[in-house]
């Protein structure tokens, strides 16, 4: 049996000390070969030159030229996937706008359980972006649909996406108009980073987007992320929808919060008057939480292969047969609206 390719790592990173850590860190995994390392933008452009990497990690803050400048001019001319490693700031969303698959906070590197989260973290990454197209190859998100004031109040969209999932999630929301039904979404992020994710979408977008919390009523024009590190649940109270958070709870799928436990609440609190969104992500996370939404007379998309970063989540959900439509990104927002209209 032909032995499993290995992973082409290129480490960039200034700091001399986080390259070899990230690089001593990477290469404890058998499937993962770092092939390079670089000091900044110019000698990283050097770098793929040379070694042709398969996935590339790159600091954001570096001298001559910043990791989102580079991140931008790069892919163009060298399409391969980013694995940005930041310290916590809005700035990985700058990335990730860029065309940065998925990132990961720099620990402490004085605290060795940090460290060792960091790395176990950083290597599941850079074995998806293996299997990731970068986000700038996909195509253009939705414009903005019409307003329309005659939705349906009473329903709930609950959307559930993990890698590339939060610029699919900000061009899905792009195309709707803020008179839509209250939006719940489980994407797998870290705390802190959860609420920046929040707070960012809703300085670009129409809606009211705000980090959940224990209690919070689903609302139209209203948009709820769930908080890293907690699972989310929604309850029927009375003839509205309100949040449970749980932080707890084992993980499901591998993750907390869950895609599947939000969608598996969504069908018991909703039934038929609610829709489920499954976007980009690797794994099986909401694919059976779909499948008992459809089940219970909910009706489910899923994004289709060609515009997603990494087509697993979709994928399981539609073989699972828990999908109605399978859409590329950019006309999930028209199919959506055409299924909320009274």
């Amino acid at each position: 049996m032909e032995a499993r390719k290995k992973i082409r790592v290129l480490v960039v990173d200034d700091s001399v000390v986080a390259r070899e850590v990230i690089a001593k860190g990477l290469a404890e995994d058998a499937r993962i070969e770092v092939v390079a390392k670089a000091m900044d933008a110019f000698d990283a452009r050097d770098k793929i030159l040379a070694f042709r990497p398969d996935v590339m990690t790159c600091d954001i803050e570096m001298p001559k030229m910043d990791g989102i400048e580079f991140i931008r001019r790069l892919l163009p001319q060298y399409p391969l996937p980013v694995i940005v490693v930041s310290s916590i700031s809005y700035a990985v969303f700058d990335a990730l706008n860029a065309g940065a698959v998925d990132f990961v906070a720099k620990p402490n590197l004085g605290s060795p359980e940090e460290l060792d989260n960091f790395l176990r973290q950083l290597r599941e990454k850079v074995k998806i972006a293996a299997e990731a197209k970068p986000a700038f190859l996909l195509p253009a998100g939705s414009r903005r649909i019409k307003e329309r004031k005659d939705f349906a109040r009473d329903l709930i969209i609950a959307i559930g996406a993990s890698t590339g999932g939060t610029e699919a999630i900000y061009q899905l929301l792009k195309g709707l108009p803020p008179t839509v039904p209250g939006i719940i979404i489980v994407q797998h992020i870290p705390p802190v980073f959860s609420r920046m994710f929040a707070e960012r979408l809703n300085q670009q977008l129409p809606f009211t987007v705000k980090e959940a919390a224990e209690g919070d009523y689903v609302e139209a024009g209203k948009v709820l992320i769930a908080p890293g590190d907690h699972h989310l649940r929604v309850n029927k109270v009375g003839n509205r929808y309100q949040v449970n958070l749980d932080r707890h709870g084992e993980k499901v799928c591998g993750h907390r919060p869950s895609v599947d436990v939000l969608f598996s609440s969504v069908a018991q609190a909703a039934g038929d008057r609610a829709i489920g969104i499954i976007l980009t992500g690797m794994g099986y996370d909401g694919a059976k939480g779909l499948l008992a939404m459809k089940r219970k007379g909910a009706r489910t998309i899923g994004q289709d292969e060609q515009t997603s970063v990494v087509y697993g989540m979709p994928k399981v959900a539609f073989e699972l047969g828990a999908v109605d439509k399978q859409l590329p990104l950019q006309q999930i927002p028209r199919t959506l609206l055409s299924m909320i209209g009274r």
